[in-house]
Formats: C-alpha cells, sequence, structure tokens
C-alpha cells in the first residue's frame, strides 16, 4: 500500500493504472475510519482493480461554531486499516496541500443545500463540494462510493457529477448500524456513556414511524410528530429537524404519497447526529 502525501504523487502514482486500462475505486473520507467506511473500502474492493482511501478533514465544511477541533483522528490506525483491508493507496494531504493559496473558486449545488442540513450549515454543502470536486480532478476514478447515512449530502455530490460532466459513477452504499441501530459515525467518540445510550433513540423512532406507515399512516405531520416526540423524550437535548421529504428533491411532504426518506438530526450533549430510512409503503 502507498501513502501519498501531494496531488503530484497521487497523479504520477496513477497514470500506469490508467495507462493499462485497470479501474480506480476511491472512497473519500475525513479518517477517523469505521465499519461505516470499510464497507464501502470492501465494494470497492470487489468492484473495482485498484482502490484508493483519501483520509483529509476538511475545514471548508465546518462553519466557525462546528466541531473541527473535536473531529476525531487517528492516522495510524486508519493507514493499518486500510492495509489490512486490501487498499493500494492512501491519499493524506495536509490543508497546506489541498488548498495552496487563499481559495477563491468555489462549488454551490442549488436548491438540494436549500434543505435539511443545509438550513443550519451555512457553507457545509459549498465545502463539501468543492473539496469533493478536487479530489475526483485529482484522482480521476472510475467510481466513487458514499454511504447512504449522510443522505442529502450524496444527492449533491450526484447533481454535482451529473451537472458538471464529471464522468465518475456514484456508488451509494447502505447506512451501517450498531447492534442498537445507532447510525455508526466518526463523532459517535464524541459521546458519554449516558448520550450513547440516548443515541439509539433516533433509529428506535424511525422503526416505529415505519411500522405506523406500515399500519396505514399516510401524514408527515404524524410521523414526524411521533419521532419528534419520542426522541425528545429519551434524551435529545435539542432536535435540528426531523422531516418527511421527496426521495430524490428533498422537497418537505405533506403526505407519504411517492418514494421519499425521512430524515433526522438531532444533538446528543454537543454532538450533532444524523440519520434517516427509506419510507416504503404498500401503496408505492
Amino acid at each position: 500500500m502507498k501513502t501519498v502525501r501531494t496531488i503530484h504523487d497521487v497523479r504520477e502514482s496513477l497514470a500506469s493504472r490508467r495507462t493499462s486500462g485497470e479501474s480506480v475505486g476511491f472512497v473519500p473520507t475525513m479518517g477517523a475510519l469505521h465499519d461505516g467506511h470499510w464497507s464501502l473500502v470492501s465494494r470497492a474492493r470487489e468492484e473495482c482493480a485498484h482502490v484508493v482511501v483519501s483520509i483529509f478533514v476538511n475545514p471548508l465544511q465546518f462553519g466557525v461554531d462546528e466541531d473541527l477541533d473535536r473531529y476525531p483522528a487517528n492516522l495510524d490506525s486508519d493507514l493499518e486499516g486500510c492495509r489490512q483491508r486490501g487498499v493500494d493507496m492512501v491519499f493524506c494531504p495536509s490543508a497546506a496541500e489541498m488548498y495552496r493559496s487563499a481559495i477563491k473558486t468555489s462549488v454551490h449545488v442549488s436548491e438540494l443545500t436549500d434543505r435539511l442540513c443545509g438550513r443550519s450549515r451555512a457553507g457545509h454543502f459549498d465545502g463539501v463540494c468543492t473539496v469533493v470536486a478536487k479530489l475526483l480532478n485529482i484522482v480521476l476514478p472510475d467510481r466513487v462510493y458514499f454511504g447512504e447515512k449522510d443522505y442529502q449530502q450524496l444527492l449533491v455530490v450526484r447533481k454535482m457529477v451529473e451537472d458538471l460532466s464529471m464522468g465518475v459513477d456514484i456508488v451509494a452504499c447502505p447506512t451501517c448500524r450498531e447492534d442498537d441501530g445507532l447510525a455508526i459515525s466518526s463523532r459517535n467518540q464524541n459521546l458519554s456513556d449516558d448520550e450513547r445510550r440516548a443515541a439509539g433513540a433516533i433509529y428506535k423512532s424511525l422503526q416505529d414511524a415505519q411500522a405506523s406507515i406500515d399500519a396505514g399512516e399516510t401524514s408527515a405531520g404524524v410521523v414526524i410528530e411521533k419521532i419528534t416526540s419520542y426522541i425528545a423524550r429519551n434524551g435529545a437535548d435539542r432536535i435540528d429537524y426531523v422531516e418527511v421529504v421527496d426521495d430524490a428533491t428533498l422537497e418537505a411532504l405533506p403526505q407519504i404519497d411517492r418514494p421519499a426518506r425521512i430524515c433526522v438530526a438531532a444533538y446528543f450533549g454537543k454532538t450533532r447526529l444524523i440519520d434517516n430510512v427509506a419510507v416504503h409503503t404498500q401503496s408505492l
């Protein structure tokens, strides 16, 4: 496994792979790698001849009051995990390498970024799109792998790639969960023991909502109220949003009458967690 730290070295190392026609799969990450990331790596390993992982905590996607300084990091462990799983290259640049001068160009996807996390995290998705665009231009992969836990991010990146004709396939992979259903996230490491126990309420509320929909409930308002009440009663310190949205546009739905997602963002202590599930009803 190669560990490279410069854009030049990535391009130089991958040039021969492309010349020989080998497919390149890419998993962009911010480190603190966990089973969710490893599931993406495994999928890439199955489908591509050459697998590249990036580890870069992107400062552009963190707001002034967000948790950049608290974001967990353990590069040695991450590199060893990549080595054990057959990753061919890890790109772990510094911020100075990625942004060599004051950056004056950003990538913005409209509408999709105005909803859900975009309302409370101003500029977040511009930071995501800008760094992903840079990484895709550096690695030039055939396929790039994202988890459905960050569902809004997945749709935003997919739209960016489509609109800018980037020529890379976006592969969506299912959310990985802990035994109690909590979506696996690097931020889970920031939870206290009590907060971690309470955080399981997110997925339980989503399961209960799906059971209600299976029983015939189609009112998004009723579903939202049930989820909000359950999470609030079971330890959430603050709820950012609970919404039922169109599966493709993220537009809020009054009725569950088409393919949809139930999306949640809530704070346990100072840690903001997100989750979502696809809605399925007999009528869909």
